[in-house]
């Protein structure tokens, strides 16, 4: 009997050692190490959080204070205990520092997604984790949560966070300046006020660089290049082999953008992005190409700015812009602090968070269904492009960067080439195509 009652103690006592063992709030690894188990997916994260220190990886370097500041101590107010710390790293270098740190288990525990194809990769390599059941991506559709989805629909991988909207943003002292009334809406009208504003010499036209390479792409490239291959239909019609990059509308877009060459600023070709943002800053340009995700940063430095939509080659055409699902957020799969992490991720998907990041950060804009009042009136200008253009997305997101030559990568170099006068908007277009004939075979092929 007492050797029975011992055995029952001791049982009990192992039970008892387990349970405390797996209930530990600050996420210590077990003693085979934190990858020896798959992280937490309980569907009610908020309830086993408990403390931890937290750091979200991002390319959002503009954001740092936002996120000190305002999204942060919302969080905390509610949720004292987890510390939350915003690593940026430069846009163009995000994705290589990304993986370097990931490979050395070294990366954070959040992890900001880019849309697509690349953080679909990240999710098969096995960084991501499945977010099923997180409760709060009950508030996103389909749509929003595209971006961030398995090719099966399966698995959603990153909480949408938001969209944003290209196109160009003015100095409105400058267009006071030469009495310039209205934002044109067509390439003529375009190209007579680059003119206008070459001529007074008061002001640099456009302010733009071509030495990150990326920002010939994004901020060029994606920019006008819907209103030529129109939109969601020349899109698709890449990935099913349709249409290719030696076509017209591209061959038309990339002799577009070299004819911007004479309005940028002198030795552009050594202008990084903060190097034109500071440019335009300065009162020293008339017209900044980029998008809505700048709104914010030239409104903190106190210029006085207006927003239009990439230009028509043709009066009467139909306007297409790049709505693009831009941003997300996710959890690293290897972090220590899983359930710490998916209570982060839930707050990020309430209206709460996407009322702060709106309006926080002008000119990007809630995936959420549920509508979010913008007090900004330039992010509301932007927004506002939705009701006369059709939306679409930047065309090398979505599968057709899944290989090698990586596509949007090419993107960048190329189009930074034309615009430098180094390659032809033809051999653009073949460069790429050729490129992309290496890996990719549409479906049916």
């Amino acid at each position: 009997m007492l050797k029975r009652n011992a055995m029952a103690l001791w049982a009990a006592f192992a039970i008892l050692l387990a349970a405390c063992t797996g209930a530990n709030p600050a996420g210590s690894a077990s003693p085979a190490g934190p990858s020896s188990a798959a992280p937490s997916t309980s569907g009610a994260p908020a309830a086993s959080a408990g403390a931890a220190d937290l750091t979200i990886e991002s390319w959002r370097t503009d954001d740092l204070a936002i996120w000190q500041d305002k999204i942060i101590p919302a969080f905390n107010a509610k949720y004292p205990n987890i510390k939350i710390t915003f690593s940026p790293t430069k846009p163009d270098e995000y994705n290589g520092v990304l993986n370097t740190k990931l490979q050395g288990g070294t990366a954070g525990d959040l992890i900001t997604c880019r849309p697509f194809d690349a953080s679909l990769q990240l999710f098969k390599d096995g960084n991501l984790a499945a977010l099923n059941d997180l409760p709060g991506l009950a508030n996103f559709g389909d749509v929003a949560k595209s971006a961030w989805i398995t090719d099966d629909g399966k698995d959603v991988f990153c909480v949408p966070m938001a969209s944003v909207i290209h196109g160009f943003i003015y100095n409105t002292d400058a267009f006071d300046k030469l009495s310039v009334t209205a934002a044109p809406t067509t390439v003529e009208e375009f190209h007579a006020l680059l003119d206008k504003f070459k001529t007074d010499g008061t002001y640099t036209p456009l302010a733009m660089g071509t030495k990150e390479l990326w920002e010939s792409a994004t901020m060029g490239f994606q920019n006008i290049g819907p209103n030529y291959w129109k939109g969601e239909e020349g899109r698709k019609a890449l990935i099913d082999g349709s249409a290719k990059f030696t076509d017209q509308p591209y061959v038309d877009t990339w002799a577009e953008l070299a004819s911007w060459k004479p309005y940028l600023p002198n030795g552009y070709e050594a202008i990084a992005y903060a190097d034109a943002q500071q440019y335009f800053a300065s009162g020293k340009a008339a017209i900044y190409p980029a998008g809505s995700w700048d709104i914010a940063y030239f409104e903190g430095q106190g210029v006085k700015i207006g927003f239009f939509g990439p230009p028509l080659p043709k009066a009467g055409d139909t306007c297409y812009v790049s709505d693009h699902t831009d941003i997300a957020l996710g959890m690293n799969a290897k972090t220590t602090h899983p359930a710490e992490a998916k209570t982060f991720l839930d707050w990020v998907a309430s209206d709460e968070f996407a009322t702060l990041y709106s309006n926080g950060l002008p000119g990007f804009y809630s995936l959420s269904n549920n509508a979010v009042k913008i007090d900004d009136a330039i992010a509301q200008q932007a927004v506002d492009l939705r009701k006369s253009c059709k939306s679409t997305i930047r065309n090398s997101y979505q599968i057709l960067s899944r290989g090698e030559p990586n596509l949007e990568n090419e993107l960048w170099r190329v189009t930074a080439a034309v615009i430098n006068g180094t390659l032809t908007p033809q051999k653009a277009g073949e460069e790429i195509q050729a490129g992309l004939d290496k890996w990719y075979k549409p479906a049916g092929d």
